[in-house]
């Protein structure tokens, strides 16, 4: 007779983050590891930790100053892997740790308005189902306004969303104004004393004046009924795209009043360091982080948990 044992135990969320994060920790630990074998700390050892922090996109300035952080009071000593890699940890989490700040809704506001942008392909309209459930465990009563009027397939998939969490989803027709849909939304959200209206958008590429300029009159029309709204924006960013994330970070605080960053698909590229290159430069809040496909797979943003995975520290 075949006997079973007992299911393995869930990963817990740091497990789940380290898994998510293996191909970025893949390539900058193997550098570290590979630069340090039974060399010291000195000016050559240093530029190539400098060279191999740059690749994992961490940037330029954030990598010298790392660097320069670690060979203090260090030179010319021989250094473990171990070591190296909790030092890189504790000096990225320095970096990080002032934009770990977590998304709070400000029940005072109700309903408390929260745009999301972001260009094509970064799974806006998933992370905003994901951020539903997420706000719906805080027992607040969830609407969904499917702004993403361009495409049919958005609708269809808020609308899913809206079912899974118990959400209402307003929506119009295919190509209908998104400003129109907007405004109607809070409208309904205000009669039926929603907590949380969450607004998903069209993704638009940052040179696209026209797109650009639609989100704009979104945050115009809404203002309308509520002068405070939208009391969050978000930008969801594609960690694949390394360090065109911040240009994409610049064109969209230009067109409207960005409050928070959301990074996806973190399990699918090496380039998990992007993220410490964005806090460094726009200091925006990182509220979460997304590292698989699962609907729980879209994590509260914590500094040290983050850069304990990236870099392999234990």
């Amino acid at each position: 007779m075949r006997t079973y044992g007992e299911a393995p135990p869930p990963l817990t969320l740091f497990e789940r983050l380290k898994e998510g994060l293996s191909r970025s920790t893949a390539g900058l630990s193997d550098a570290v590891t590979g630069i340090f074998v039974g060399r010291k700390l000195d000016a050559t050892t240093l530029a190539e930790l400098e060279e191999a922090l740059i690749r994992a996109d961490l940037g330029a300035a954030q990598a010298q100053a790392i660097t320069q952080a670690i060979g203090q009071d260090r030179y010319d000593a021989t250094i473990s892997d171990y070591d190296l890699k909790r030092l890189l940890a504790a000096e990225i989490t320095k970096i990080l740790k002032p934009v770990e700040q977590p998304l709070v809704v400000d029940r005072a506001k109700a309903p408390f308005v929260i745009l999301v942008a972001g260009v094509n392909g970064t799974g806006k309209t998933t992370t905003i189902g994901k951020l539903a459930k997420h706000l719906a465990r805080q027992k607040l009563e969830v609407m969904l306004a499917a702004g993403d009027t361009f495409r049919a397939a958005a609708i269809e998939q808020l609308q899913i969303w809206g079912e899974r969490v118990g959400a209402e989803v307003v929506a119009g027709a295919a190509g209908a104004d998104a400003a129109g849909l907007a405004y109607d939304a809070l409208a309904r959200a205000r009669t039926a004393n929603a907590d949380v209206l969450l607004i998903d958008t069209a993704g638009r590429l940052q040179n696209k004046a026209g797109l650009m300029a639609e989100l704009e009159k979104i945050v115009r029309v809404i203002r309308k009924l509520d002068a405070s709204a939208p009391h969050a924006v978000l930008l969801v960013l594609d960690a694949t795209t390394g360090q065109n994330a911040i240009q994409q970070v610049e064109a969209f605080k230009n067109a409207a009043p960005l409050t928070g960053l959301v990074m996806t698909k973190l399990d699918g590229t090496a380039k998990g360091g992007i993220l410490v290159a964005l806090a460094a430069r726009f200091g925006l809040p990182i509220h979460f982080i997304g590292v698989g496909e699962g609907e729980d797979d879209l994590q509260v943003f914590v500094a040290e948990n983050f850069a304990k995975a990236l870099t392999g520290a234990s």
